[in-house]
């Protein structure tokens, strides 16, 4: 008992002292499977296990893809179509910000890179629209997150590994959830600029025209992704190959914004590092994980809890608390760690596990920007050059939207078709 808490205690001195994460989890899986006489090796054939994951290979190849995009021109690209689509409308650009940062975070499957990528670009062109400051820092920040519900979204492709669902299903379920949440912060961006009396922008053919000829070689892309995933034409798996072949076409040979022996060397360096590093936690999780599945555990929280709380009701309420806190702390440690835990506990309370999957991923956009530590209020504040409290009410008429959206998605899922 003495020893189990002076390795605790050691544990969380580590990660105090900013110890990776996968090297504490790690530690405390040996330590667990020590304590009960079983070989330390229960944790390597974990990480040996992922190897036989069909599904595995999306990760590296999506994410390849994705900093490739990142690095061309494409995202200029892509906001000058959608801008010649939507920029007449009523808040027309601001609209734009979020349709194009959705699309760039769905294919990139990491704020950060869409607001370091698009930010820039987003925030002089709504500044010059007349937006307030406010308005535009909270948009911004928000779109840091917005498309992780699209294919090909890492997390979705992560989480349905570790709670061993059909990541097929998960796109599906995701799809209008994601949509939905776009067209209410659009319904917003619409009654901001109805009451600020904005000019809107003539609409042209010939805008449309030339921006299409410019991105011609891109509009496929998210329909082919997209479409060959819903339609059943390819796996996730076969999706990333196809991505990744077709952007390296497009981007080196075709557009030239790249070289291929000079940057995509460098990218493919940059990009498995982050693989990297979700590969190693995952290893070191699913060891972790095992144990706690052997030991039982997730069946004495859900005894636990059930002596509390009994209603469904009250506890996705309390789920949506935990999650929101988990997730603005570390999404892919989240993931692999939180998941495992809670499925089992949530399909004793009836919770249908696509609905659930739902939920986490919803969170997790949310948990981006939910004050104090979300990873996108921290982004925008330096690139941006404001005070993270800035930044936090910026983003607070944004963050209540999307928790309004999360409350239909928990209690009334039959109206996004996800159960």
């Amino acid at each position: 008992m003495i020893t189990g808490i002076l390795i605790c205690l050691a544990l969380l001195l580590f990660a105090l002292l900013g110890a990776p994460i996968f090297s504490l989890v790690g530690a405390g899986a040996l330590y667990l499977f020590w304590q009960v006489d079983i070989d330390s090796s229960a944790v390597i054939i974990e990480m040996m296990r992922l190897t036989s994951l069909p599904a595995l290979i999306a990760i590296p190849l999506f994410t390849f893809s994705g900093y490739v995009l990142a690095e061309s021109k494409a995202p200029q690209r892509l906001l000058n179509i959608a801008q010649s689509l939507f920029g007449f409308l009523p808040g027309g650009i601001a609209i734009v910000s979020l349709l194009s940062a959705a699309i760039f975070t769905a294919f990139t499957g990491a704020s950060g890179v869409t607001i370091i990528a698009l930010g820039g670009l987003l925030y002089p062109m709504l500044m010059k629209e007349g937006y307030k400051e406010k308005f535009t820092l909270g948009l911004i920040t928000t779109t840091g997150s917005l498309g992780l519900l699209f294919p090909p979204s890492l997390p979705i492709i992560l989480y349905g590994l570790v709670a061993k669902i059909s990541i097929g299903d998960l796109f599906k379920a995701a799809f209008i959830p994601g949509v939905f949440i776009i067209v209410v912060l659009s319904i917003y961006a619409i009654i901001i600029a109805r009451k600020a009396n904005m000019p809107r922008r003539k609409f042209s053919f010939e805008k449309i025209k030339t921006s299409t000829r410019d991105a011609i070689w891109e509009i496929p892309l998210p329909i082919i992704i997209i479409g060959g995933i819903y339609k059943g034409f390819f796996t996730a798996s076969e999706a990333s190959s196809i991505m990744a072949f077709y952007v390296i076409l497009v981007e080196v040979f075709i557009y030239k914004d790249l070289n291929l022996f000079k940057d995509i060397p460098r990218i493919a360096v940059k990009s498995m590092l982050l693989v990297g590093a979700i590969f190693i936690m995952l290893g070191m999780a699913l060891g972790f994980t095992n144990y706690m599945i052997d030991a039982q555990l997730p069946d004495k929280i859900f005894a636990w809890l059930h002596s509390f709380i009994e209603s469904k009701i009250f506890f996705l309420i309390i789920l949506n608390i935990f999650l929101l806190a988990i997730n603005m702390i570390e999404i892919f440690s989240a993931i692999v760690i939180v998941v495992p835990i809670i499925v089992p506990i949530a399909l004793q309370y009836g919770v249908d596990p696509i609905h659930l999957g739902i939920i986490f991923l919803v969170n997790l956009e949310i948990g981006y920007m939910t004050p104090p530590l979300g990873l996108n209020l921290f982004l925008s504040s330096s690139r941006f050059n404001k005070k993270v409290t800035t930044i936090y009410r910026a983003a607070g008429i944004f963050w209540l939207i999307q928790i309004g959206i999360l409350i239909l998605i928990t209690y009334f899922p039959k109206l996004f078709f996800i159960i």
